[in-house]
């Protein structure tokens, strides 16, 4: 009985995730909006304080960010057995952007579709492409255990809880490994990146280099609007964020991570910075996409131009 009401739940969402998102977005705008009332001169005196040049290096290290994530998922892909060039996978992993304005899970599924649709000759089948994020999301979520001491203050957490986290995630993560040297089903194909030393260690490596340049975003934007924060409250922030990501809250997500993690540091300040993580975020995000634009319609333009090159080429030849 519950097993058939999760999957009716589950289809809804599918079926309605763009409603969803709208209303969820609405209604934390709206709590968002109580929280911060009597509050709006703080609240807008706090965006104002940021200078120019710090948003331009909030922007940079999104990009950064994306960068090293899109190279992860280069790696793990190829790793797979597809061969397709490292600027296309780029192009497709753009389009990541647009779908997680909405939410996350439609972002990967942009970007697994695009991929499909540009590269489908050089390109692993579905499943694959979806087992080649595992490694990825295991050292993303590994990492968020081990750091989700972070969270035992500002939630009031059991001490316990991180503990046992990061044994389930350590625990999958060397789960992975061993389904990674299973052969014969697409699914473990996706996991290929986890079989040499050298490939797990680039990947994590990757990682790192994103999950460490959101964390210096936040700390960035936290210290610009005037937030005492320490490095560790920039993680749990990243933690949040990442958590609150998964619900349909759409662009809301950032400032309810922030109020919800480091309200008791000032609920203006701290709102300013959420939107600003999203704002800053959302141009890194445009910035990536609007250059895998400007380079498809640069490679399809070279293309008819030599196509158009070669056959005259072969009409004055003949």
């Amino acid at each position: 009985m519950r097993r058939g009401k999760g999957r009716r739940l589950r289809e809804f969402g599918r079926r309605h995730g763009t409603l969803l998102t709208v209303v969820g977005s609405l209604g934390t705008a709206a709590a968002l909006a109580i929280v911060l009332a009597g509050q709006r001169d703080e609240f807008t005196f706090a965006l104002k304080s940021v200078g120019m040049w710090t948003l331009v290096v909030a922007v940079v290290l999104q990009i950064v960010a994306l960068l090293s994530r899109s190279e992860a998922w280069h790696l793990s892909v190829e790793a797979a057995g597809g061969t397709v060039e490292r600027r296309v996978l780029f192009r497709a992993s753009s389009m990541q952007v647009l779908g997680s304005v909405l939410n996350s899970q439609l972002g990967v599924a942009a970007r697994i579709a695009a991929l499909r649709r540009s590269s489908p000759s050089v390109c692993p089948q579905v499943p694959t492409l979806i087992a080649a994020e595992f490694p990825i999301l295991a050292v993303e979520a590994t990492l968020a255990a081990l750091a989700s001491f972070t969270l035992v203050g500002p939630l009031g957490l059991p001490w316990w809880l991180p503990v046992i986290a990061f044994a389930v995630f350590a625990t999958a993560s060397a789960g992975l490994r061993k389904l990674a040297l299973r052969t014969g089903r697409e699914l473990w194909r996706g996991l290929a990146v986890l079989r040499t030393r050298t490939g797990g260690t680039r990947v994590i490596g990757l990682v790192l280099v994103a999950v460490f340049s959101q964390i210096f975003r936040n700390w960035l934007l936290l210290h610009a609007v005037g937030v005492d924060a320490s490095f560790l409250d920039a993680i749990a922030l990243l933690i949040a964020v990442a958590v609150l990501g998964q619900l349909p809250i759409g662009p809301t997500t950032g400032a309810a991570a922030a109020v919800l993690i480091l309200g008791s540091n000032g609920v203006a300040a701290v709102a300013a910075t959420g939107v600003l993580l999203t704002v800053t975020g959302t141009v890194g995000g445009l910035c990536f996409a609007a250059w895998a634009g400007a380079d498809h319609l640069w490679t399809r333009t070279r293309g008819d131009v030599q196509d158009a090159a070669a056959r005259a080429a072969a009409t004055s030849s003949s």
